[in-house]
């Protein structure tokens, strides 16, 4: 470099060595506060306030974590603190003299969270300390803690102390302390305020003796640490004894006392202002005075800190040179003694790692061996628990001048843009950077900055934005004291790309060529692209010809038409950027002819004709004028008007000659020309004329002003010619001419020819459709622009559909209307009041356009339809009962029915009624006997009545049901009929109108459902016929019914049982499918069906199978055939087929009769595969020395196995490939070694992979050449004169060596060695001279590259010393390669002839030889063939004459960048998961291959086709990702796949890089998948002994994946196999039969359809239960029994309830009555009834219920009294006192035993149920009491009284007078009573208050005496209270009473149970009804509102403790629970006993 220095450009500093002087590093202004608090929700602004040399860049930490990269911003900002926030932040500051680290601050967030919970009670003993810890809670600061007990605050005391921690301790605790303690905080910062949840403290052993309590240390001291400065610090020391106030403590400083500072009870100490002098060893000593128990001592020690504080610091600049040492001094004090940390550039410098650098015992830092990276900033901190201080000082390192590591590179950019001039340096002391352009000003420095001129830190320069001035040179000056360097560049502003002549809309004429321009202004140095787009759609090669795009961007097409019209867009795309613009395309063309022209004489005038027409359309551009021609008596046309306006559509034509006739046409005319004429008026076609058969010489659209196109036919013997890319539907003119040498000859006459027609391209417009009746629509639209109909218009089609019937429609055509503008059509003949969806065509000659969007219209009302199935019952003498059925053809909301009748022919007597819409029978009446009557019926809507239905029927004697036919005979037994012979029943006074035959089926003899297989009408007199359609091989019984106009009769006796015979199966198995089998076996299919129904095997099952037929598709070799003997077999996998062949194949069932159809033929080919063979007649031709020519031929059909995509060619032993196309036979293969030995093997490849190579390999060897360099120089002998010289062959030696070596030196001496040596001696040398020698080999073709070498000769040669420790830059390192330099050691005084290069792989490989020899003269080297994302350390020898050096040190380790993988993921397996995906598994790659971090895989996959034999794939695929989730087989669903679609997946790997190479593809077939869910709602029920009927449901819709083809059931009992029953419909149910009976059995169901079986369900549903255990009856009386049953053996699921019913056995005064009761629940198992009769017999009926009832359990009951039972007491007699009654009576006959007991019935008195009040009573007693309590008050009561013994309840005696229930008032209860006791209290209390004031006056002055520690003992503290026992006594006793009154549904006894004598009258045990008051009956009740037993329902009365009853009544006395009155209901007897 020239060391110059450089020109001082103007206004620039003068001195280069200044430049240094202006780069300030950077330092900090201030330093933040050591500590700061903020609130919640506040904003916090950081500031970094540093200055130094622009730019500083600046980075925030919190916790030592980065929160931002380095920016221009010196603020850091949080909007809105949170707790999260809370931390040490600091800042780092940079230029690019280095980084600083700013002193750390800390941020703390205010704020209190809640109290967590903790333990709520504590126990202390009396006497012992109680502890109690402050409630956690979350807060900053520390909150402020206040005590309190029962919402008193606690203040320290002698007692209690609360210590620093907030924990309160209470000392030597008593009674009343216990209480509820809690605590409040208060964050005295942000204000909050929290309460705790209270902790319980109970004081145990409080009644226990007062000894004394030794003392104990509570809370003892706690080793503390303060910083030097700091105000106070306290030390706590809290003790307990007992007594108390004997306990002293003294505090101690290292064993002497310490009498300052004590407060809080001598329980703290506090110092202030500690000092260095106060730490020591404190401790407190607690002391029971006046006792001899020992003291107890705590202590802790106390630590005073001091922060560190620098001793020595450095300067703030600090130059050293290089290769010295430098000591930066830094020693700091303080306690305790600081650590010191050395930053550099504010990151940490690991001085352990570091050998150059050493921390010194004072804590300065030394730094040996400096080296130019070594300058920069350097930080020292010292740091104690104290705090940390830090020093900066800035190290330059000189002697190094600088250095532009990286220069600034020529650039481009756009104008706009940003740009980066690099320029990086390195020099010490640091070069500062300034950026100047050409010679003129400074644009950026330390300094200096301009607008839009940025200095980067590196040093670098960005301009952003860019503008066209600023290209030009740019030069960047780096300087330092050592000097200046600079390196320039030149930057290129290119003008941005714009569209400057953007395209106009035009409009041009049909045919015509239309251009659209894209003029472009752009950098000359720019390439532009153009990409055009019509509508949104890129216009591309595929557009055709007539679209052209030329180099300028104009886009040209020609014979434009109606197509073409849309708008355009132009975009344009450069590396200049990119524009677009657009622009619309009319199309004008020739007007249509007038449409309909019509000529009518004039009514107004004569010799006048009105001529109208419809308007056409004006081809895009406005009509200007009408041509009238006119034809006079078949003369030539002639013109008549020629200018007509062009706004009418009418015209008279006057002044006409009179008897002539005349014709009309006319024509429209625009701008671009006259149109065609239309029609003639009287509608003549005149003839066409004879084509022209010529070969075209040119042709152009008729009509139009456009020029021809050309056309040159070559060969003069063709006469004919296709003209191609023409517009549909266009008049062309053709013109033909011959042409020689001479010239071109006459054109022919011109020949017109219209082009064939197209479809409509767009639907009808504004179409509407609205009901105009009940049948039909009307349709109105307009008809399309006739541009876009593309040909004539043949009309419309007017399309009407259901919408569950889509796919049949009612279409109506509909001729085109050119006269107006809105068509109208109609579709008729549609169903009445239905829904119809509409849409409007418009079609021509070769097809139909697109429909109009869909509109639904429902259709209007009508009348109905007659209604169905009229019939007679009950006919009787004057009335009869007429049934209908609705109409089938309701045709709207039915309103009604009409029903009328009439003596026959009598219309005078008609009567008529009118019906409700839900009325389907009338009964007829007022009909006289014997009479015949004619009877209408019909239903009516809206719109009126319906057809009339009626039938003539008599009166009187009425028609009967016919009889059965008897006798039946069965013969002729056939396989599908049989002829039935019987006798005929009775007629039923009728004729028989039709014959019923039903049949009972069954397989195998079993029995099923008699059904209806045959009818025979009109025919009364047969007695025979035949029964066709039968089923083959079916079981059959036959019965037979006669029906007359009554009805049916009763089947007749089942004729004997047949079976058909067999026949062959009628039907082909169906829903054929062929698939390719499976991804491992590519020469197979998968063939699927669906079996015969078992019905349609027409024969024995064992007996069916399937067979199966299959051939190649092209007729090639024989058919082959499978046979299946299974006969519910679904698939079969047909194998050993050919690959990539199609096949057609057939299945079709047999039984042992014969074999049915075959089923339709389906096609399946095998899947693709590799090539099993290689091409053939491989050649290889040696082109050159280093190419070879390789030749094939095609390989084998057979042997393709796939479509041959291309071919590769290999060869050996240099793994050089090419690859050719599949069209292509020959590879030219390059850069091959010189005259070496190849095999040649070629292979093709499909899509699925490379196929075999072709054998055997082909040996071919390249050219020679002239040799190679010799190789291995070496001087093993070097004297002063001589040296001896030897080499090794050339390693590329490309031919024979011939065996002469030319040897040479520098200088005049040149020598060959002899030919076989390989050494060479020189002599006659120069002493300590260099010498160059050169070494080269001979082939035939001539010398080759000579070796050279250089010696020194000198005998002090040495080994060379070490290479310099390898090094490599971040940017220099690659996937697979590094780039290495070295510097170069002592090469010894002898040349180094080579270097070696070993690596070795981290962390534990060995060293390996990476590296042929490196060249003696590199100092830098690629190592490659390394390992992607793999770490690495090098390192370097060298090699000269004598030896090897030792070698280099280690370089640093590095890692390799990712590459993308090598391999791709393993698929495992592709399954249908649904009908619109697949669900893949796959193995991932190994770690090895994946070169880096594997973020994830990418799936792809796309439709497979096949076109003929080649796989197509259109334009429908995807990819999908998914993130890495483990190591295994993975599973993936790609979405939304379309159904029956076969598809190819692949999968790769990706990873930071890029994605690895895609698997083998894998085919799947998508459309088809087993059902996902099993049926829903399995339920079984148990029909008979040996047969389970199962119902279920289909699975979800969602989760069929397809037609549901069948079921699977599967039953086993337990401990066995499963029998599978199959069933191969969509039945929800089936029976199965011939099971075992009373076993259990294990029932499932699952679906299936073609692609397998679905789950099965997980359990049967619940079913109906079975029947109840046995009946018991206990209680009988009269009028009542208890019944009780057992639940069900097997409840089959969950009861919910129970339904009795009961009804007398015969009618009880001429009625029966029946009575149904419904008991929720699946208890109680017991009811009472009481609404029977005396003396009859009742059955009663129990089942249970699940979701439907189970059978039903009988039992009979005869009510009392039974034979032997007592007779009736006598009458009972009633007396009472107040509210007692008592009940006298005498005994009657005590029956067949003695009376064991009395009972006592009571009813209200207005007829309600007896109910039985009082039970066992004793058999003693004649009389009992009872209180009225038990009864409802105000209502007045009956009783009566049974005697019981051992046969039953007897005969009850006569009732009791009525007594009412009112109770009489007590005198305690009267106004009286209350009055003197009110007084009486009111005078005691007066004399209490005077007794107790006078005994406070005479103890005023009375001294208590009593000893002090009782005193302390019975004080209260804090508000606590004696505890006062009150101790209430029973003023008065309400006897309760037990009653035995259920029964036990087990034995028929009872069991006792308590009930509360005072429950509310009003608290019944079931519903009531409290709103009715009526007084009636209570079986009356029941019986008329049955509902009851549904309404009630079992509650739970509250039980109390009986009391005792009075001991002058005989017996107890009963309540019952519910109230008795009138009005309310009595509960369900049977209930009022439960608790």
């Amino acid at each position: 470099r020239d060391p110059q220095p450089p020109v001082t450009p103007p206004g620039w500093w003068a001195l280069p060595r200044r430049c240094s002087q202006h780069d300030v590093s950077p330092y900090f202004k201030t330093e933040p506060v050591r500590s700061q608090v903020h609130l919640e929700g506040n904003r916090l602004v950081l500031t970094c306030m540093a200055e130094g040399s622009w730019p500083l860049e600046f980075k925030w930490l919190h916790n030592s974590q980065e929160l931002t990269k380095f920016s221009l911003e010196y603020r850091y900002m949080i909007t809105s603190l949170d707790r999260t926030h809370a931390g040490f932040y600091r800042c780092i500051v940079r230029n690019r003299m280095g980084a600083l680290l700013q002193r750390q601050t800390e941020v703390q967030v205010a704020y209190m969270g809640s109290f967590e919970d903790g333990e709520a009670q504590q126990s202390v003993s009396h006497g012992e300390a109680a502890v109690i810890p402050a409630p956690r809670i979350a807060s900053f600061p520390q909150p402020q803690v206040t005590w309190f007990r029962d919402g008193r605050k606690i203040s320290p005391s002698s007692r209690i102390a609360i210590t620093l921690e907030n924990t309160l301790v209470i000392l030597s605790t008593v009674a009343p302390d216990a209480g509820r303690y809690y605590v409040q905080a208060v964050n005295d910062k942000n204000g909050d305020n929290k309460t705790s949840q209270p902790i319980t403290l109970t004081v145990a052993n409080v009644g226990g003796p007062a000894d004394p309590i030794a003392p104990t240390i509570i809370v003892p001291p706690r080793n503390t640490s303060v910083v030097a400065g700091t105000s106070e610090v306290t030390m706590e020391c809290v003790a307990n004894a007992r007594p108390l106030i004997k306990l002293h403590i003294i505090w101690k400083k290292d064993g002497t006392p310490v009498s300052s500072g004590i407060s809080d009870y001598s329980r703290r100490l506090t110092i202030l202002h500690p000092t260095l002098s106060d730490s020591g060893f404190y401790e407190c000593e607690a002391v029971l005075r006046s006792s001899s128990v020992p003291a107890v001592t705590a202590g802790a020690y106390l630590s005073v800190l001091e922060p560190p504080q620098f001793v020595r610091e450095p300067e703030r600049h600090i130059t050293a040179e290089m290769e010295k040492v430098v000591a930066i001094p830094c020693q700091a004090k303080g306690v305790p003694p600081p650590e010191m940390a050395w930053y550099k550039d504010a990151a940490l410098l690991p001085l352990e790692k570091l050998p150059r650098f050493q921390l010194l015992e004072d804590g300065s830092l030394q730094i040996s061996g400096l080296l130019p990276d070594d300058t920069g900033m350097f930080q020292c901190f010292a740091r104690n628990a104290a705090g940390e201080v830090q020093t900066t000082t800035y190290l330059a390192v000189t002697s190094i001048a600088p250095n532009i590591t990286r220069g600034p590179q020529d650039s481009t950019v756009i104008d706009g843009m940003a740009v980066i001039l690099n320029c990086e340096t390195s020099g010490a002391p640091r070069p500062a950077i300034t950026w100047q352009k050409g010679t003129g000003r400074v644009l950026a420095s330390g300094s200096v900055q301009l607008p839009r001129f940025t200095l980067l830190e590196s040093g670098s320069l960005l301009v952003s934005p860019a503008h066209l001035p600023d290209a030009g040179t740019y030069t960047c000056l780096a300087t330092n004291s050592r000097g200046v360097d600079e390196a320039s560049a030149d930057l290129v502003v290119w003008a941005r790309t714009r569209i400057t002549d953007p395209p106009q809309d035009q409009s041009v004429i049909k045919g015509t060529k239309a251009v659209m321009s894209c003029g472009v202004t752009h950098d000359p140095s720019v390439d532009v692209r153009y990409v055009w787009e019509k509508d949104g759609a890129p216009l591309g090669p595929e557009s055709g010809p007539r679209v052209r795009l030329d180099e300028l961007g104009t886009l040209h097409i020609s014979q434009t038409w109606s197509g073409d019209i849309g708008t355009y867009t132009c975009k344009v795309i450069s590396a200049g950027g990119n524009d677009s613009r657009s622009a619309h395309l009319r199309v004008r063309q020739l007007p249509h002819a007038p449409e309909s022209p019509v000529a009518a004489l004039s009514p107004q005038e004569k010799r006048a004709i009105n001529l109208t027409w419809a308007k056409p359309f004006d081809g895009n551009s406005p009509l200007l004028r009408y041509v009238v021609e006119v034809s006079e008596n078949n003369a030539p046309w002639t013109v008549l008007l020629a200018s007509v306006d062009p706004e009418v559509t009418s015209v008279t034509v006057r002044g006409l000659v009179p008897a002539r006739s005349y014709q009309f046409r006319l024509c429209a005319v625009n701008d671009v020309g006259r149109g065609q004429f239309s029609k003639d008026t009287e509608r003549s076609v005149p003839a066409g004329g004879p084509g022209v058969a010529a070969a075209p010489r040119e042709y152009c659209l008729a009509g139009l002003p456009v020029g021809y196109q050309f056309k040159n036919i070559t060969n003069a013997e063709v006469n004919n010619l296709l003209l191609e890319d023409l517009i549909i539907w266009t008049n062309y003119e053709i013109e033909v001419a011959a042409y020689n040498s001479a010239g071109l000859g006459v054109y022919s006459m011109k020949v017109t020819e219209w082009t064939l027609q197209g479809v409509p391209t767009v639907p009808p417009g504004n179409v509407q459709a609205e009901a105009t009746n009940s049948t039909t629509i009307r349709f109105t639209w307009n008809p399309p622009s006739p541009q876009f109909i593309n040909g004539i218009n043949q009309g419309y089609k007017l399309i009407a559909w259901e919408p569950e019937h889509e796919d049949e429609p009612t279409v109506v055509t509909v001729r085109p209307n050119f006269q107006d503008s809105v068509h109208v059509g109609y579709v008729a003949g549609l169903r009445k009041f239905a829904e119809y969806f509409t849409s409007v065509l418009c079609f021509t000659t070769p097809g139909d356009g697109p429909r109009s969007p869909p509109q639904l219209v429902r259709t209007h009302e009508d009348v109905p339809g007659p209604v169905g199935h009229l019939s007679f019952s009950d006919i009787l003498d004057t009335s009869l009962k007429v049934s209908w059925q609705e109409p089938l053809e309701k045709n709207g909301i039915l309103t009604g029915y009409r029903i009328s009748w009439e003596e026959y022919n009598r219309t005078n007597t008609r009567v008529t009624h009118y019906l409700p819409n839900v009325t389907l029978e009338y009964r007829v009446t007022g009909l006289t006997a014997l009479t015949t009557y004619t009877i209408e019926v019909a239903a009516m809507t809206s719109k009126g009545q319906g057809q009339l239905s009626s039938s003539t029927i008599s009166s009187g004697v009425p028609p009967e049901l016919p009889g059965a036919p008897t006798n039946l005979g069965i013969s002729n037994i056939g396989p599908r009929s049989v002829t039935i012979q019987f006798r005929p029943g009775y007629d039923g006074k009728t004729s028989i109108s039709r014959w019923q035959v039903e049949a009972q089926v069954g397989q195998n003899g079993e029995a099923g459902q008699w059904g209806l297989v045959h009818q025979l009408a009109n025919e009364p007199d047969t007695r025979s016929m035949e029964v066709p359609n039968l089923k083959p091989y079916t079981y059959y019984s036959f019965r037979m019914r006669q029906v007359n106009i009554v009805g049916t009769s009763p089947p007749s006796l089942p004729s004997r049982r047949i079976q058909t015979l067999q026949a062959p199966p009628d039907m082909a198995p169906a829903n054929v499918t062929l698939r390719t089998a499976s991804e491992t076996n590519l020469c197979s299919l998968w063939l699927r069906w669906m079996p015969l129904l078992e019905q349609e095997y027409n024969g024995s099952p064992d007996s069916v199978g399937y067979r199966i037929r299959y051939a190649r598709a092209d007729g090639r070799g024989q058919p082959a055939l499978r046979v299946i003997r299974d006969r519910v077999e679904r698939e079969f996998t047909i194998e050993d087929l050919e690959e990539w062949t199609e096949y057609r194949v057939q299945v079709q069932a047999f039984n042992a009769i014969g074999s049915g159809p075959w089923s339709p033929s389906v096609l399946g080919r095998t899947r693709e595969s590799v090539p099993s063979s290689g091409p053939s007649n491989v050649s290889a031709v040696a082109s050159s020395s280093s190419s070879l020519l390789v030749r094939w031929g095609d390989i084998p059909e057979a042997d393709c196995n796939g479509l041959i995509l291309g071919y590769k060619v290999s060869s050996c032993p240099c793994p050089a490939h090419g690859s050719a196309g599949n069209a292509s036979r020959s590879a030219q293969l390059t850069g091959l070694a010189k005259y070496t030995l190849y095999e040649i093997r070629v292979l093709a490849f499909t899509r699925i992979g490379d196929g075999v190579p072709s054998r055997p390999p082909v040996l071919e060897r390249t050219l020679d050449d002239v040799p190679g360099p010799p190789v291995g120089l070496l001087f093993p002998e070097v004297r002063t004169t001589l040296v001896r010289l030897i080499w090794q062959p050339p390693a590329a030696p490309n031919g024979v060596i011939l065996g002469r070596w030319g040897a040479s030196r520098a200088g005049p001496h040149t020598s060959l060695p002899p030919p076989s040596a390989r050494q060479f001696t020189a002599t006659g040398l120069q002493p300590e001279a260099t010498y160059l020698f050169r070494v080269t080999a001979q082939t035939r073709k001539g010398w080759g590259e000579a070796a050279e070498a250089l010696v020194v000769t000198t005998e002090k040669r040495a080994r060379p010393q070490p290479p310099g420790k390898p090094l490599a830059q971040q940017e220099e390192v690659r996937a697979r390669s590094v780039l290495l330099s070295w510097e170069p050691g002592s090469d010894g005084l002898s040349p180094v002839r080579y270097y070696t290069v070993q690596s070795r792989q981290l962390p534990d490989g060995d060293w390996a030889l990476h590296s042929a020899p490196v060249s003696h003269n590199a100092t830098a080297f690629v190592v490659d063939r390394l390992k992607p994302f793999t770490s690495y350390k090098f390192r370097v020898k060298a090699t000269n004459d004598i030896g090897d050096s030792e070698y280099s040190e280690e370089s640093e380790s590095l890692t390799t960048l990712q590459a993308a993988p090598e391999e791709a993921p393993t698929i495992l397996s592709i399954t249908p998961h649904t009908t619109t995906s697949v669900l893949i598994r796959w193995q991932p790659p190994a770690e090895d291959k994946i070169n880096g971090i594997l973020l994830g895989f990418r799936l792809r996959y796309r439709e497979l086709l096949l076109l003929g034999d080649t796989p197509f794939f259109p334009n429908t695929g995807g990819s999908a990702r998914c993130p890495i989730t483990g190591r295994v087989p993975l599973p993936l669903c790609p979405p939304d796949l379309s159904k029956h679609r076969r598809y190819e997946i692949r999968m790769s790997v990706y990873n930071a890089v890029g994605e690895g190479p895609p698997s083998p593809p894998q085919e799947v077939f998508v459309g088809e998948a087993v059902p996902t869910a099993a049926p829903q709602n399995v339920a079984v029920q148990a029909a008979t002994a040996t047969q389970l009927d199962v119902t279920w449901e289909p699975p979800p819709v969602e989760s069929q994946n397809g037609d549901i083809q069948g079921y699977k059931v599967p039953e086993r009992r337990q401990n066995e196999s499963a029998r599978v029953k199959t069933l191969f419909l969509p039945e929800t149910g089936v029976k199965l039969k011939n099971l075992t009976g009373y076993t259990s059995y294990w029932v499932s169901v699952a679906a299936f359809n073609a692609a397998g079986d679905g789950p099965r369900s997980a359990r049967t549903q619940q079913a109906a239960p079975s029947a109840p255990g046995s009946i018991r009856f206990s209680e009988l009386t009269t009028t009542s029994v208890n019944v009780s049953w057992e639940p069900p053996a097997l409840p089959n699921g969950v009861l919910e309830g129970y339904r009795l019913v009961y009804e007398p056995c015969t009618p009880v005064d001429g009625v029966s009555k029946i009575v149904t009761v419904d008991v929720k629940g699946s208890s109680p198992l017991w009811m009472k009834v009481k609404d029977l009769a005396e003396g009859v017999t009742y059955r009663f009926r129990i089942r249970a219920k699940t979701f439907a009832y189970g059978p039903d359990v009988e039992a009979n009951i005869t009510t009392g009294p039974g034979e032997g039972a007592p007779g009736p007491p006598g009458e009972p007699f009633i007396s009472r006192y107040g509210s007692a009654i008592t009940i006298h009576w005498s005994s009657g006959d005590p029956g067949q035993g003695p009376i064991t007991r009395y009972v006592i019935e009571a009813r209200p008195s207005d007829e309600g149920l007896w109910d039985i009040l009082i039970k066992d009573i004793p058999k003693e007693v004649t009389s009992y009491t009872f209180s009225t309590d038990i009864l409802k008050q105000g209502v007045s009561y009956d009783f009566r009284v049974i005697a019981v013994n051992d046969y039953g309840y007897g005969t009850p005696s006569t009732p009791s007078p009525s007594v009412s229930a009112q109770k009489t008032n007590p005198f305690y209860e009267e106004w009286w009573f209350l009055v003197v006791i009110a007084l009486v209290g009111l005078i005691f209390i007066l004399l209490l208050v005077f007794v107790l004031i006078i005994r406070g006056q005479s103890k005023k002055y009375s001294k208590k005496s009593d000893s002090g520690d009782h005193g302390e003992m019975v004080s209260l503290d804090e508000g606590s209270f004696p505890a006062l026992e009150l101790n209430n006594r029973r003023l008065s006793v309400k006897n309760s009473f037990c009653r035995k009154n259920a029964p036990s549904p087990g034995r028929g006894s009872f069991f006792g149970h308590c009930v509360h004598p005072c429950s509310g009258m009003g608290d019944s045990e079931y519903e009531v009804d409290p709103g009715h008051q009526k007084a009636h009956s209570f079986v009356n009740h029941y019986i008329s509102d049955p509902t009851y037993y549904n309404s009630w329902r079992r509650r739970t009365p509250t039980p109390q403790t009986p009391g005792n009853a009075p001991s002058s009544q005989p017996g107890t006395l009963y309540r019952p629970p519910s109230s008795l009155a009138p009005g309310s209901r009595a509960p369900i007897a049977g209930f009022s006993s439960f608790v």
